[in-house]
C-alpha cells in the first residue's frame, strides 16, 4: 500500500476544493429549483453531478476543466428542459408524470398505488407526518409529480355537508 506524495495530497485537496467552489456555484446559478424536491429528472441530474465531481477529483486522467464543462452542461440541459417543460405542455406530460390520487373520501385507490408501488403504511405516514392521528379527518391524500405526499384534510364546511 503506498501512501500519496505530498505533491499529489496538495494537487487532490486543490482539485477537492475547486471541484467544490464550482457545484456550488453552478448550484447558485441554476437556482432553487435544483435542491428543492427533486423530479426524476432533476435526481439524475444530481446523481451524474456527483459522479462527474468524484472522477475530477479521484481520477487523473479528468481535469478538473473536463469536469466543469461536463457540469456546466448538465445544468444547461437541466435548465433547457425545465424552460421547455413550462412554455410546452406536450414536454411536460412527458417528462413529468401526472400527480396521483391514493385515497380520497374513505377510498384507497389500491391500482394507482400498485402502479406508484407506493404502501399503505407509507402513506399513513405521511398522515402522520402532517400531524393527523387517523384517516377519519382527511379528504385526499395525492402522490405528487416529486413524489412527496400532499395530506388534504377535511375543511370543517366540507364536514358539515
Amino acid at each position: 500500500m503506498s501512501i500519496l506524495a505530498v505533491p499529489d495530497v496538495l494537487g487532490l485537496i486543490a482539485t477537492t476544493a475547486m471541484t467544490y467552489i464550482t457545484i456550488i456555484a453552478l448550484i447558485r446559478i441554476s437556482g432553487k429549483r435544483s435542491t428543492s424536491q427533486m423530479n426524476n429528472f432533476d435526481w439524475v441530474v444530481t446523481v451524474t453531478l456527483g459522479s462527474i465531481s468524484a472522477s475530477m477529483i479521484l481520477l487523473e486522467d479528468v481535469t478538473w476543466a473536463e469536469g466543469t464543462i461536463a457540469m456546466a452542461t448538465l445544468v444547461l440541459l437541466q435548465f433547457g428542459l425545465t424552460k421547455a417543460v413550462r412554455r410546452f405542455p406536450k414536454i411536460a406530460r412527458l417528462v413529468k408524470p401526472p400527480p396521483a390520487t391514493l385515497y380520497e373520501k374513505g377510498e384507497w385507490n389500491d391500482e394507482k398505488m400498485r402502479r406508484e408501488r407506493v404502501t399503505r403504511s407509507e402513506v399513513l405516514a405521511a398522515v402522520r407526518h402532517n400531524g393527523h392521528d387517523s384517516l377519519s379527518r382527511i379528504q385526499k391524500i395525492i402522490l405528487e409529480t416529486d413524489a412527496s405526499l400532499s395530506v388534504i384534510p377535511v375543511f370543517e364546511t366540507q364536514k358539515d355537508q
